[in-house]
């Protein structure tokens, strides 16, 4: 008796970490899944520290794990409602993902205009670079893209409204919240606004397995659009055409071609590349 006694008192005296006194937290409510829902918890960090528009933040009721508790208190201090829920809800939040405890709605999906994007390159003081995506309807490709376009430091991001991913839970959870901290701009026709960047001074590049100048040989340094095509038709033939150049990925191996998000990887690297001043191991 004793022995069950003793195994029982640590449940009691780790009762809930995030309950407050006078109601820090609502109570888990029967809101439906929006597209806006950020799954998993380096994704919701993410969104807060960038400060996206947040309506809630799900925590998993029960558990213990202090990176929650550190989730829960950042959420609080931005004024964002947590709700402690039970495992069945989060997991109906998340669409069955493997959400680690943590899922925040948004309060809307907030995308940007082009003229935002060239907004953000002229505070950095930084010739644009930008990627266009074509059509990029898995959204673990696209959320790769993101996550890369962030890291190589790019401005923006473009996709067009039809036939495309948005920037979904699966997107902002592939991204690792890099979604977060990237302009996102969701355009009526690819085509338009490859013009309307043109007309802004960007040049534009195509990338296309089938040819091109290879991206070594190309110049990124200036303001620049990388347009990257869905993995099975590739570019749009109207987009294509309307790119000032095409550049291409040398390829040895018996595959034709790149997952999307790869060859996108690659050249926003060599563009970083360059626009470091890297020539070899020695910087010029």
């Amino acid at each position: 008796m004793r022995e069950k006694e003793h195994r029982r008192r640590p449940i009691e005296r780790h009762a809930d970490p995030y309950r407050v006194k006078k109601s820090g937290f609502a109570e888990a409510d029967d809101d439906i899944l929006r597209p806006g829902a950020i799954v998993g918890r380096n994704a919701v960090i993410e969104a807060l520290r960038a400060g996206r528009p947040l309506d809630k933040v799900y925590i998993a009721k029960g558990d213990t794990d202090s990176a929650l508790g550190h989730i829960a208190a950042r959420a609080r201090e931005a004024g964002v409602v947590v709700v402690l829920s039970d495992r069945r809800k989060l997991d109906m939040l998340s669409g069955n993902q493997a959400h680690q405890g943590v899922v925040a709605v948004e309060a809307a999906a907030e995308y940007k205009t082009i003229d935002d994007i060239l907004a953000i390159a002229r505070e950095r003081g930084e010739p644009p670079l930008i990627v266009v995506c074509d059509e990029i309807s898995d959204p673990h490709n696209l959320g790769a893209i993101i996550r890369s376009a962030e890291c190589a430091g790019a401005h923006g991001v473009i996709i067009p409204k039809r036939r495309s991913a948005g920037v979904t839970a699966i997107v902002s959870k592939t991204s690792a919240g890099a979604s977060a901290h990237v302009a996102i701009a969701r355009v009526a026709n690819i085509t338009q606004a490859l013009r309307e960047l043109q007309k802004a001074g960007v040049w534009t590049y195509a990338a296309d397995a089938k040819g091109g100048a290879c991206l070594w040989d190309t110049d990124f340094t200036g303001a620049c659009a990388i347009v990257i095509g869905s993995e099975g038709e590739g570019l749009g033939r109207l987009v294509a055409e309307t790119c000032d150049f095409t550049v291409s990925i040398p390829m040895r191996g018996q595959i034709s071609s790149l997952n999307a998000s790869v060859s996108a990887s690659l050249i926003l690297y060599e563009a970083l590349r360059q626009r470091m001043g890297y020539n070899g191991a020695k910087q010029v």
